[in-house]
């Protein structure tokens, strides 16, 4: 007797661990039918039954069961001990995969977990159940994962919201919190959403780059380099703009790793992103109410916490609504060389930008106008071109007759930095030769 030929399991891509074992029936090799339309059905179903690894409803239901009948923590010597009190014989590889599976369903991402597993994945991305997207630097594609339903994408942004400690139903529809493991959770529900339950998936790598791999990356060049590497030398306080998924906090935190290793970084969130490479470095987030209103502490209560602490930058992450009063005030403190984020379309609709958002938290044009003038020295816009990310521009902060503006010193023009009028004004401050060697 031999065995019959190997059934093709034709994993997808997405799936990141082998396909498990599947028992082979000894069978004489002429016993195949020849029947090629009902052996390709054959193997088509055992295929995707080979794709779910083994997994139906009924065996998660009853390792959910048995994994939540006892208290404490869902790890995956539990997970593994329940699925082998099923009596399913799954194989060694089955059972791996499905013990990860079912952890991830019970304590993990569910479907999506499989895609963390790709670290140049930032991004993730559930428009329905079989609309499921991610973003690994080269614009948003096809995941190549879904959920069952509706049902099952509701239940896991509700679980994963709970896990942040807030509540996702009909009378708090939109929620954002951040999780255990570096990722940040946003959910929509209906009938906000009309086309069922959003969620988008943010995921915060631990790797920090180097100035230098984000310029191999082509971020910028030698020049913007250079200019970027004296600014955090020369302690000037500088916001970084651009719009979502530009790079902001990329940059944020690698420019923060430049700071002297003797310095103390005070670092304020509303969600906690930034990550730089540095040995003394306090982190700060505000916290949302309880179901009650109670303890809630926004970023201004930080900011006033921040400067008991005795700090050498200051640096308020994403600044993107009345918190911009907080923001102007923590850089106006005396304590230099601080950083932040902003929301803007380009490096000269900053100064417009930062007067909308003071209007929203009662401040005056004037008020921001002064207050933005005496603490910001530099402004770093990022965007996306050609599916890659890049500092578009880096401009300096003036005040004129004509109110405050951000005067472009170097511009990146199709991937040539040409310098702007407000080199000279740049390299006074950070004590560069006005005739460069210009680099793209």
């Amino acid at each position: 007797m031999s065995a019959g030929p190997p059934v093709p399991t034709h994993p997808t891509p997405s799936q990141g661990f082998p396909p498990p074992a599947v028992p082979q029936r000894a069978v004489p090799q002429q016993t195949i039918p020849p029947q090629p339309g009902k052996l390709a059905a054959t193997r088509r179903r055992q295929a995707r039954v080979l794709d779910q690894r083994g997994l139906d409803s009924a065996l998660l239901e009853t390792v959910r069961e048995s994994v939540m009948a006892d208290s404490g923590p869902v790890t995956a010597s539990r997970v593994a001990a329940a699925v082998q009190a099923t009596g399913r014989l799954l194989g060694t590889a089955g059972s791996l995969a499905a013990v990860e599976r079912i952890s991830a369903e019970l304590n993990g991402l569910g479907p999506l977990q499989e895609l963390t597993r790709d670290v140049q994945v930032t991004d993730i991305f559930v428009n329905a159940p079989d609309s499921v997207w991610v973003d690994r630097g080269r614009g948003i594609e096809p995941a190549g994962v879904s959920f069952a339903g509706e049902a099952q994408v509701r239940a896991l942004a509700s679980r994963l919201v709970a896990a942040g400690g807030r509540r996702l139903d009909d009378g708090s529809p939109c929620v954002d919190v951040r999780l255990d493991g570096g990722y940040r959770v946003h959910a929509v529900l209906p009938p906000i959403s009309t086309a069922g339950t959003l969620l988008s998936v943010r995921i915060r790598r631990e790797q920090v780059f180097t100035m230098d791999e984000l310029r191999s990356g082509g971020m910028f060049g030698s020049l913007v380099q250079e200019v970027l590497e004296r600014m955090v030398q020369h302690r000037q306080s500088f916001l970084i703009s651009g719009a979502t998924g530009s790079g902001k906090t990329t940059l944020l935190s690698t420019l923060l790793g430049l700071c002297s290793p003797a310095e103390r970084l005070v670092l304020i969130e509303d969600a906690s992103e930034l990550n730089p490479v540095h040995p003394h470095i306090v982190s700060l987030e505000s916290r949302h109410g309880n179901l009650e209103g109670g303890g809630e502490v926004d970023l201004s209560e930080l900011v006033r916490q921040a400067l008991r602490m005795r700090p050498d930058r200051l640096v308020v992450g994403e600044c993107r609504g009345a918190e911009v009063r907080e923001l102007l005030t923590a850089m106006n403190t005396g304590h230099t060389g601080g950083g932040g984020t902003i929301h803007a379309n380009a490096a000269t609709a900053v100064p417009a930008r930062l007067t909308a958002l003071g209007a929203l938290a009662g401040l005056g044009q004037d008020a921001v106008r002064l207050q933005a003038a005496s603490a910001l020295d530099v402004v770093v816009h990022v965007e996306r071109f050609r599916q890659r990310r890049r500092v578009a521009c880096v401009g300096v902060v003036q005040d004129g007759p004509g109110g405050l503006s951000v005067v472009p010193a170097l511009v990146d023009q199709g991937g040539q930095t040409s310098t702007g009028p407000g080199w000279e004004s740049l390299t006074a401050r950070l004590g560069l030769s006005s005739e460069p060697g210009i680099a793209a």
